[in-house]
């Protein structure tokens, strides 16, 4: 596990991806084989998306079903998978600016029953800093300079060092590079290469796709290559840093995913609803029910109803330019 400060061999990073880039071209492959293959116990694993937007859930829960223990979970801002994957013991750190569901739903209760009683740390970032750290990571250097955080009680607990421009004189914070282990990004296509499309809100996803050693990609549908030839500017991440390629329609669900389906409120309710009245053991209940219930995401899937999918779709949709 790496330690909060201490920057990433980014050298070492980099002749991963560049090992990488020689393997198969055809990268589509199960969520099940993804995971099986680039996921391994101690990982740090960046998260894509952010918030309740375009969270690879598919891949998220398909990790909880495999077992995986040690993680560190990295992300802009994190939503309550964060507690799943404490609660279940899969993770024991949280690497973000920001933790919880949103306006109506409160912070992350169960983060912080763990975290108070030293059974989970909390490593908190300004929201600039950790996508600064992204960046670094994604350019093979070993930090980068910026004024965020500078002063901070963040950047006191984390034990962020500062560094001196050697063109003024000025102090800055040195934020150091993050390359985890391996990423999970979700988005709207992606061809059989790993090339892939995002609409929307770009958000860190470009930067953390090259930072990271490992990625997989889900994404709602799978397209020709030839049309990203024919819109190649779109293409936001590159097939060569790509490890797997998992189709899987609603892979956010019950996030939203920009232009193909709303966030499903009243199941972020249900789960509110089993921490209010169970604490962290009803956090536990909430992923073994999943997990004893349903073998595959689809399988989840199919337990919410086509009805409820087409739903959250139309809402969607209703949002979009005409």
């Amino acid at each position: 596990m790496t330690s909060m400060t201490k920057p990433a061999d980014a050298v070492r990073a980099r002749q991963v991806l560049e090992a990488a880039s020689a393997g198969p071209s055809h990268k589509l492959m199960t969520a099940a084989d993804a995971v099986r293959r680039f996921v391994e116990d101690d990982f740090v694993v960046a998260v894509g998306g952010t918030n309740h937007a375009r969270t690879p859930m598919a891949l998220l829960w398909e990790i909880l079903r495999q077992g995986r223990t040690g993680l560190s979970l990295s992300r802009p801002l994190t939503c309550y998978e964060s507690e799943l994957f404490i609660a279940h013991g899969a993770a024991d750190r949280v690497i973000t600016s920001w933790v919880g569901i949103g306006h109506g739903w409160g912070l992350a209760k169960v983060l912080r029953e763990y975290v108070e009683q030293g059974r989970a740390t909390y490593e908190e970032w300004s929201h600039l800093g950790l996508g600064l750290r992204y960046k670094a990571g994604a350019m093979g250097m070993p930090f980068l300079p910026t004024l965020s955080m500078m002063g901070s009680d963040l950047a006191t607990t984390l034990g962020v060092r500062t560094t001196e421009c050697p063109y003024t004189g000025q102090t800055l914070q040195a934020m150091p590079s993050l390359n985890p282990d391996v990423a999970l990004i979700h988005v709207q296509r992606a061809d059989i290469h790993g090339n892939a499309q995002i609409d929307g809100y770009e958000l860190m996803d470009a930067d953390v796709a090259r930072a990271a050693q490992r990625l997989i990609i889900s994404a709602e549908e799978i397209v020709p290559t030839e049309s990203f030839r024919r819109d190649p500017s779109r293409t936001l991440i590159p097939g060569f840093a790509v490890d797997a390629v998992v189709e899987q329609p609603f892979g956010s669900y019950p996030h939203e995913c920009y232009g193909r389906y709303d966030s499903d409120h009243e199941a972020f309710s249900d789960y509110v609803e089993e921490v209010r009245s169970g604490g962290s053991q009803g956090a536990r209940s909430y992923v073994d029910s999943v997990l004893d219930a349903h073998p595959d995401f689809e399988s989840y899937l199919g337990s919410i109803g086509e009805h409820r999918l087409k739903e959250l779709r139309e809402l969607a949709e209703g949002m979009m330019p005409k």
